[in-house]
């Protein structure tokens, strides 16, 4: 490919000749490289989003045409399919900025693990975020199983059952609200991805990524860190 070189902190990155960056301080701060500077971006997003004063960045027709050539996602987000729960609106972000897995209660197999770890692993991505919210249908069945002791039917019920752990776990800890629930299963899921994914295991212990979980409030349009932040994520 013939093209010009942009210089972003941590990458390079080649524009195809006749494409043009319109704001170059935007493309300095595309691709944060740290832990620490993905998750500052990803809040700094997120208040902007609350505040009603999004950039939309990255959503124009020259990036547009700069993706097209290759990826370098800044964080992945991993979370619930809830319709309300669209990660590129909530973070104010645009193409190529985040790689998004989604299932219903952020439950997940081995196709989520390895996405995740294709992002991790093959796109340098130093940010994994595990994303719930309140009011979380997932969380709620797998807390009315519980009580009633009756499983969904068909697929449901799997689902179910992926999430009922989290919610024994948070009975034992005195927990048993929903939105209560939905924070422990946030935090079950960040443990559960370090321990089943040895390669994401071994890249946060090298410092080259973090996971945090964060919780979405539907009605404020805020998110929350609901586990402890890594040292390598603080800024």
């Amino acid at each position: 490919m013939v093209g010009v070189a942009v210089t972003v902190p941590g990458r390079r990155r080649v524009l195809p000749l006749g494409v043009t960056v319109s704001d170059p301080h935007q493309a300095d701060q595309a691709v944060p490289s740290t832990p620490a500077r993905a998750l500052a971006e990803l809040l700094a997003g997120n208040r902007r989003f609350i505040g009603g004063e999004r950039i939309h960045p990255h959503q124009d027709v020259e990036h547009r045409a700069a993706v097209a050539q290759g990826q370098t996602p800044f964080a992945v987000i991993f979370g619930c399919s809830d319709s309300r729960l669209a990660a590129e609106i909530i973070f104010d972000r645009g193409l190529g900025d985040l790689f998004v897995v989604r299932t219903a209660g952020h439950t997940f197999g081995p196709e989520v693990l390895g996405s995740i770890e294709y992002a991790v692993a093959l796109l340098d991505t130093p940010l994994v975020v595990v994303l719930g919210h309140d009011s979380c249908g997932a969380v709620t069945a797998a807390h009315d199983t519980a009580a009633s002791g009756e499983t969904p039917p068909g697929y449901i019920g799997a689902l179910v059952e992926a999430v009922l752990p989290s919610v024994e776990v948070a009975a034992g800890r005195g927990v048993h609200d929903v939105n209560g629930i939905v924070d422990v299963h946030i935090q079950c899921t960040v443990e559960l991805l370090l321990q089943r994914s040895l390669t994401l295991a071994d890249a946060v212990a090298a410092g080259r990524c973090a996971v945090v979980g964060m919780s979405y409030q539907l009605a404020a349009g805020r998110v929350r860190v609901v586990t402890p932040v890594p040292q390598d994520a603080r800024s």
